[in-house]
């Protein structure tokens, strides 16, 4: 973290505290006028100028008196805005912070009514705020020698409707806190974060709340009959895992769900082995099992009303003496037979036992989670998770809960015609089809494994799961996609 942060709301300030910063968003040059008047303030022509032909313009103005700082930033109200529009501005003004010695954040908040935006509610509008300074706040040094001591930073968000502040602040801080916990899995070395250890670090995440955990080492495994799991990791001397958490509500339960994360904690491709440059960010192979376990904290801290089990094959797929080889067949906890025509295309394989043992849970879904291929960042790009399901309803509440968020999702297609690119003569299906339409035929492989009954929905986040330059609150890390998308999903199951 860069600061340790208290968010409060107040009515008014009658006194600044020293050291402190003031934020006012303004709507027009007009309104820019008022505020200095009203501010007292005196500025040059030059930075007037300036500040009126930037219609997004900022100017921050330095005094003697408190508050210090005092940042002017003005938003266009009359062209429409992404829902994504505060939670970007505040994540960066929050890494501004650092490079000035305020100890308070005194923002005006804004009001909703003012802006063309498609969020239609005013708690989560400023929600959005709350998670931008959070993920703004985010950083992962543990590992440098020269860490800078953490300082406090109370942020005061002044406005007339505290009660919606407020649940805005409790909200998302809850929600932030839990995509921490997945930013911190994921951007944990592979040389640290083995099976064991991802499932030691999820049972102490734990321990003290209401979600229950349990681990399959591989003597249950091989009793359960998981060789899909078994023969991805037999390669490393870090054996694999199957991590289970559940989390059930104590009032009227809504629904029964449960969530599937793809856990390879390494992933060299195995005997088909990737190149050096494929191999520096395979750490990161984990992140649908940190999305997922990220959810069930978030559900578990809000009290949500269902029932929510977390599904977690954690393998390490890496070459060794017993690694396992392309041509193999293995014979799945299902019965069903898989052919191994490429042993990188390991994700797939580990889950199709996870999605057995989740559909023999009989629950009203089931969603997976994994960073399952690179033909969904061909076809999508970093900024967008790709979801495959035969439940509309399903992909429309994920869809609308994405737009929400802004973890956007898109629908490809799922038709049954791609089954016939993953046929295999030798076993009951083939692991890896064409060049052409990759991320499609995983999906169907996955399909294979999932009982039919059950709606269920597959989340491809290979893109947005890791670092890029988009917002504010990308560029550096890991980014714990999928948490805040699925818990709003989960508001309105």
């Amino acid at each position: 973290m860069i600061f340790n942060l208290k968010l409060n709301a107040v009515k008014g300030i009658k006194k600044y505290q020293l050291n402190s910063t003031l934020l006012v968003f303004c709507k027009s040059n007009t309104e820019f006028e008022r505020k200095l008047k009203s501010l007292d303030l005196k500025i040059s022509k030059l930075q007037k100028s300036k500040f009126r032909d930037d219609e997004n313009g900022e100017i921050k103005i330095w005094q003697s008196i408190s508050p210090e700082l005092i940042i002017i930033k003005k938003v266009d109200t009359s062209k429409k805005i992404s829902n994504d529009y505060f939670r970007d501005y505040f994540a960066g003004l929050i890494q501004f912070m650092e490079s000035v010695n305020a100890q308070s954040l005194y923002i005006e908040a804004p009001k909703l009514s003012d802006y063309k935006i498609e969020i239609k509610d005013e708690k989560y509008f400023h929600q959005t705020m709350v998670e931008g300074i959070y993920l703004g706040n985010y950083n992962f040094n543990k590992f440098k020698a020269d860490k800078k001591k953490v300082k406090s930073l109370i942020v005061n968000f002044i406005s007339p409707i505290l009660t919606k502040i407020i649940s805005a602040i409790v909200t998302g801080s809850l929600v932030s806190k839990s995509v921490y916990f997945s930013r911190d899995l994921v951007n944990e070395p592979a040389n640290i974060l083995t099976p064991q250890e991802l499932a030691n670090r999820v049972k102490k995440e734990f321990s003290r709340t209401k979600i229950k955990v349990k681990i399959f080492d591989e003597k249950e495994l091989v009793k359960r009959k998981m060789n899909a799991i078994i023969s991805v990791g037999k390669g490393s001397p870090n054996k694999p895992r199957l991590i289970i958490a559940s989390y059930k509500s104590t009032g009227k339960i809504k629904k029964k769900i449960v969530l599937v994360g793809k856990g390879v904690t390494y992933d060299t491709g195995g005997l088909s082995i990737k190149p050096t440059s494929g191999m520096i960010d395979m750490k990161a192979d984990m992140a649908g099992s940190a999305t997922a376990f990220g959810i069930i904290k978030a559900a578990a801290m809000a009290k949500l009303p269902i029932e929510i089990m977390v599904v977690v094959p954690a393998v390490e797929n890496v070459i060794g003496g017993n690694a396992y080889k392309p041509g193999d067949v293995i014979s799945t906890a299902s019965g069903k037979t898989i052919e191994v025509k490429d042993t990188d295309a390991e994700g797939r394989i580990v889950l199709a036992d996870a999605l057995e043992f989740a559909s023999k849970q009989k629950p009203d879904q089931i969603i997976d989670f994994a960073t399952l291929t690179g033909a969904v960042v061909v076809a999508l790009g970093e900024l967008t998770a790709g979801i495959f399901s035969k439940n509309d309803k399903m992909a429309e509440t994920l869809y609308n809960s994405g737009q929400q968020t802004f973890e956007r999702v898109w629908r490809l297609p799922f038709w049954d015609e791609y089954n016939k690119l993953i046929e295999s003569k030798i076993a009951d299906v083939s692991n890896l089809g064409p060049r052409w339409g990759g991320a499609i035929t995983a999906g169907k492989f996955l399909e294979h494994f999932v009982d039919e009954k059950i709606p269920w929905t597959h989340i491809d986040l290979a893109g947005p799961a890791t670092k890029h330059d988009t917002t504010n609150y990308t560029k550096n890390y890991c980014t714990g996609f999928g948490v805040r998308l699925v818990f709003d999903y989960l508001e309105k199951v």
